[in-house]
């Protein structure tokens, strides 16, 4: 038996398929990678919401999936949308890598720095931790965004740590900011296996159920919020209880809570965005 694995062709998103290729393998069969381009790969200049909603980087793999010419679809969980797509289903989450935000190429903020990022979430925090900061859409795979910081000027970026971790760059990262500073992207570290329904036994035993009881926490609170790459919207279960914020897009204000129930969580910070 052969089964078709699509992701991005990325070297992290190659990696990471390989991840879930290895669990796929043990259970005997043939493993194939087909790389498939998103939208979201082919404009790396325009800001995401110009792009579409969030979702630009899977659009793609999920087509490629419902119509049959890959049957297991790899994704970053952080860049998928909040609630799944009709005929299709997680089938497995990887278990999860660390989730945090990382700042590259400067070991702490301070006033005036200029700051590469192109995620929404982040600037809002950014900007409520060190109003000062110059705040500079950058966007492109991990590697053009490294070597862009050093093009511009930059004094630092902030990339995902689990990406910096899987492609071996770790020595890139400076500060890895905890979750009380800047609360991760819902499903950041977590690997999501992608299948149709009704075939998820291609992938079941790779999934790790903590890592899926926190996830579907984090993924169905962001919906619940009405979350989006426009929105400063973000969530994170630490194992413990789940976090919850909206924000400005400037970040001159932040509303956090915590709790068990994503759905009370949503409806208290909806109501706050209104």
């Amino acid at each position: 038996m052969l089964v078709r694995i699509g992701s991005r062709g990325s070297r992290l998103a190659l990696i990471q398929a390989e991840l879930a290729a290895a669990w796929i393998r043990r259970s005997g069969v043939e493993i194939a990678l087909v790389p498939i381009t998103t939208v979201g790969d082919r404009d790396r200049t325009k800001p995401f919401g110009e792009i579409g909603a969030r979702g630009v980087f899977v659009k793609e793999i999920e087509e490629a999936l419902l119509e049959g010419r890959i049957d297991v679809a790899v994704h970053s969980a952080k860049d998928m949308t909040s609630s799944d797509t009709e005929g299709l289903v997680v089938g497995a989450y990887l278990e999860r890598e660390d989730p945090r935000d990382a700042l590259c190429g400067a070991d702490r903020l301070q006033p005036s720095m200029r700051v590469g990022t192109a995620s929404v979430r982040r600037r809002a925090q950014l900007l409520a931790l060190q109003p000062t900061l110059s705040i500079e859409p950058l966007r492109g795979n991990i590697d053009t965004r490294l070597r862009k910081r050093g093009e511009r000027g930059l004094d630092a970026i902030v990339l995902a740590s689990c990406g910096l971790d899987r492609l071996g760059l770790s020595e890139e990262i400076g500060y890895r900011f905890p979750p009380e500073e800047m609360l991760p992207e819902a499903g950041q570290g977590s690997l999501a296996l992608q299948v149709r329904f009704g075939e998820e036994e291609l992938v079941s035993a790779a999934d790790d159920s903590e890592t899926r009881r926190r996830v579907e926490a984090e993924r169905a609170c962001v919906f619940a919020i009405g979350g989006g790459c426009l929105a400063p919207v973000a969530a994170h279960h630490d194992g413990e209880k789940l976090t919850a914020l909206v924000a400005a897009d400037d970040g001159s204000w932040i509303e956090r809570r915590s709790g068990d129930d994503p759905a009370a969580l949503a409806a208290e910070l909806a109501a706050l965005r209104s």
